[in-house]
């Protein structure tokens, strides 16, 4: 048995799962200081299931305690940033187009040395040793312990980054460091700015981590446990410890697993629909269809591997105009269950329009007879068609597609829809997001521009799959499930040497037993 947990702003969900079989689930509120809202779901599926605290091989656990840290520029700690780029990456330095108040929560303890590589791992210029010691004598003076290092092109050759690392160590006991090539794809600036944020949120994944230790402690559960990123897969709690922006967007990727979990679909339009809006992506082989623009964290511009999300102005509690022709974007979110008309408030929803339509029992429907049937036709239309546009918006084919429904929300779409070839609800659809961070694989990926006329394809792919099959082990991956899920190429005419822009994603089962044979 495994247990799936999903730490939202509102409610932590829950479930046990016995294979793919739902045993219990339940939606808890989350507490401000996670560990009690964690306990409370716990105590609730433990006894739902009268599960054998012993039979639980595994606890998976998706948070979005770290996207709102730096959304709400909170527990945030500060971090110095060495960029190996001189004399050619000086011209826009670090943090240079952060918003304000978040590079003054962080600081702005910036700092270039001479270095850098050319793309193909070439070194532009040497380390200088003396200036590398003058910089983290500064460092250590103004007291900060965690560092953020980024190269020109280190994930082609990281060994600048890692001389850099090597140094700070000796002369800083105890520094928190981030190499850039570790976390993010080629661009410098954004993946300097990935590294920045991850090293800002140690102190507070570490204290995360031990809050959910300690939970599962509590109630004698002595099983491993993992974390959601944001590529669909899992890692192990230490590693989420050192990475912890690694599980930015973890919380529509979990949704997304969880739906195709529940239908054992691996190609469909998932819709997951909340109290204020509706998430709509794309699962393609069982995992979220990724996006392949720079993505925003808390106005911080990143190349995270994201899942590719449209966000509509669609839930539960959206706002519904008297005439029923206007819903959203607006919502009283939260407050659906006291300002919602089914339940004595005095606000329309579109909750309300579903209850009055007959498709869903919730509250009281006496508080919704007086709704005119056209005003409810009128809503219900316009609801379906702001569901569908999305759905055809997302979808890669003018073919219409299978569409999944998961959410609280879901009870809202309930009939047929122009983009969709079949719609599926499946059942346990309002804890998909519990669900999916219950999946039991890990994932690592990593980018490289190499050249196929001076580095045989088959010699730099296998160099590849030997870091990154590394890397999972070091994440939980049991070695012999570990395979290659995708490669993706991309020739890039602007440059020399027939140049190529590599892509290789690893996955692998989770090793519950702790042993990598």
């Amino acid at each position: 048995m495994r247990i799936g947990i999903d730490v939202g702003g509102t409610h932590t969900d829950a479930v046990i799962l016995d294979g793919h079989e739902v045993i219990a689930s339940t939606k808890f509120l989350t507490s401000e200081n996670v560990k009690d809202g964690v306990l409370g779901a716990l105590d609730v599926i433990l006894e739902r299931s009268g599960a054998a605290h012993d039979a639980i091989e595994a606890v998976m656990i998706g948070t979005t305690q770290f996207t709102n840290a730096v959304i709400e520029r909170r527990e945030l700690a500060a971090t110095a940033v060495i960029r190996i780029a001189l004399p050619s990456g000086e011209m826009i330095p670090p943090m240079t187009d952060w918003p304000e108040d978040i590079a003054d929560a962080i600081g702005r303890h910036c700092y270039m040395v001479h270095g850098g590589l050319t793309y193909d791992g070439f070194p532009i210029g040497e380390l200088d040793e003396a200036e590398l010691d003058s910089v983290i004598d500064d460092i250590a003076s103004k007291g900060v312990k965690l560092v953020a290092i980024s190269g020109v092109f280190s994930p082609s050759n990281p060994e600048q980054e890692l001389a850099v690392a090597e140094r700070l160590a000796r002369k800083i006991p105890g520094v928190g460091v981030t190499l850039s090539h570790k976390i993010g794809g080629m661009g410098l600036l954004e993946r300097e700015n990935a590294a920045i944020l991850n090293t800002s949120l140690r102190p507070l994944a570490k204290n995360v981590v031990q809050a959910f230790r300690d939970a599962l402690a509590a109630r004698d559960i002595s099983c491993p446990f993992y974390i959601s990123q944001n590529d669909g897969t899992l890692m192990s709690a230490e590693f989420a410890a050192e990475f912890p922006a690694l599980t930015f967007a973890s919380g529509p990727t979990n949704s997304l697993r969880g739906a195709s979990l529940l239908t054992q679909l691996s190609d469909a339009v998932v819709v997951d629909i909340g109290g204020t809006t509706s998430d709509i992506g794309v699962l393609q082989g069982g995992f979220p269809r990724q996006s392949n623009v720079a993505i925003k964290v808390g106005g911080v511009r990143t190349n995270f591997r994201m899942p590719d999300i449209q966000a509509i102005g669609l839930g539960g509690g959206s706002l519904v105009s008297a005439d029923g022709i206007t819903i959203g974007p607006q919502s009283v979110g939260y407050r659906l269950v006291t300002e919602g008309l089914v339940f004595g408030g005095g606000t329309l929803t579109a909750t309300d329009i579903a209850v009055a339509a007959g498709v869903v029992d919730i509250g009281a429907v006496d508080k919704v007879s007086e709704i005119s049937e056209p005003v409810i036709e009128t809503a219900m239309d316009r609801m379906h068609a702001i569901v569908d546009d999305g759905i055809d918006q997302m979808k890669s084919s003018r073919d219409p597609v299978p569409v999944i429904l998961v959410g609280g929300g879901a009870v809202l779409v309930s009939r047929d829809l122009d983009n969709a070839s079949q719609l599926l609800r499946p059942e346990h659809a309002g804890v998909a997001n519990a669900i999916g961070a219950a999946n039991a694989q890990v994932g690592r990926e990593m980018e490289r521009i190499v050249s196929y006329r001076e580095h045989p394809r088959e010699g730099v792919l296998a160099e590849l799959q030997a870091i990154l099959s590394e890397e999972l082990l070091a994440a939980g991956a049991r070695k012999s499930s570990i395979k290659v899920a995708d490669v993706e190429e991309t020739a890039i005419a602007y440059m020399a040497d027939e140049s190529t822009r590599l892509r290789v994603k690893m996955i692998g089962d989770l090793d519950f037993t702790g042993s990598k044979p």
